[in-house]
């Protein structure tokens, strides 16, 4: 296996469970079908999106298991978010065995580093991955974690033989891309956006290569990328709009994961909108004002 660079249309996917609350490995097979034929560059698992804080070493693999068979030949990136050295080497061993592509990487945040020591953590993290061949994404989202990263740190990071990519969703993300673009000059390092792809276009404009969001909506941001990547910017901006509502809509802190899962049940792609605690479930007056924001798009059953 080489390490590969992740650019492109890469949503992080959500965990389906049963009403139950165990996990619907059947709904994540076809959560992953779904981003193939939507046009997905590729997809990663265990991200902010994924409640990955509510997995089992046991679910983490069989997740992992399941999502590299079903994705063929796009890529699968796996969150790591250890808090430590040894806990995240464990993690990207796990995640290299499985057959995923690229270990996206939070930096230890439970006692915070200083900038010398994520240098190390990443270095750490970065010499291992060689050996396993796969790639480093740096996490850079300071809103979950409170570690910020400056551009600066950032192009320290990007020196790292093995580090090739990050993920600046350090809000508003636009002013930090834009900041980090132009620090790292010519460095090959490549930026994707994170933040549900809330300013995607203006982040591919100043630089990034690939945007990770959530996973309801990867056919129709995908054929705004498409328009984008075509030259055709006010048509990417036009469709963009109508979008996103909804893409705002998935960034509420607490019920987010229920509102991403809660649109899949509608598309018909995964069977329960169930979430695990801390995460909160909709309510019933949400419910119905996510059916008026869903009305406007063209969000068609998914054939599964």
């Amino acid at each position: 296996m080489q390490n590969v660079a992740i650019r492109g249309l890469v949503p992080v996917l959500a965990t389906p469970f049963t009403e139950t609350l165990d996990l619907d490995r059947g709904s994540l097979r076809r959560l992953v079908e779904f981003q193939a034929r939507s046009g997905a560059d590729g997809v990663a698992i265990f991200g902010m999106a994924s409640e990955a804080f509510t997995l089992t070493t046991a679910e983490r693999e069989a997740i992992l298991t399941d999502v590299v068979a079903a994705a063929g030949p796009m890529p699968v990136v796996a969150g790591v978010g250890a808090t430590a050295i040894a806990p995240a080497l464990e993690q990207l061993r796990q995640l290299a065995d499985g057959g995923a592509r690229a270990a996206m990487v939070l930096p230890p945040f439970m006692v915070k580093p200083g900038p010398l020591q994520l240098v190390d953590f990443y270095a750490t993290l970065a010499a291992e991955a060689i050996r396993l061949g796969v790639s480093i994404m740096v996490q850079d989202a300071p809103g979950a974690t409170g570690v910020a990263m400056t551009p600066e740190l950032i192009v320290a990071l990007s020196d790292i033989d093995g580090v090739d990519s990050v993920k600046v969703e350090a809000p508003p993300t636009l002013p930090k891309m834009c900041a980090v673009a132009a620090a790292l000059g010519d460095r090959p390092m490549a930026m994707l956006g994170g933040q549900n792809a809330q300013f995607v276009l203006d982040e591919y404009a100043c630089g990034a290569v690939g945007t990770m969001p959530a996973c309801e909506f990867t056919d129709l941001l995908a054929a705004t990328l498409a328009a984008w990547n075509s030259g055709d910017r006010a048509g990417a901006r036009e469709s963009f709009a109508h979008l996103l509502p909804l893409i705002v809509w998935g960034l509420q802190s607490g019920p987010a994961w229920a509102i991403h899962k809660e649109v899949l049940v509608r598309r018909g792609i995964i069977e329960s909108a169930a979430v695990r605690a801390p995460a909160q479930p909709i309510p019933a007056r949400m419910v119905e004002l996510l059916t008026e924001v869903l009305a406007p798009l063209p969000l068609t059953p998914a054939s599964v």
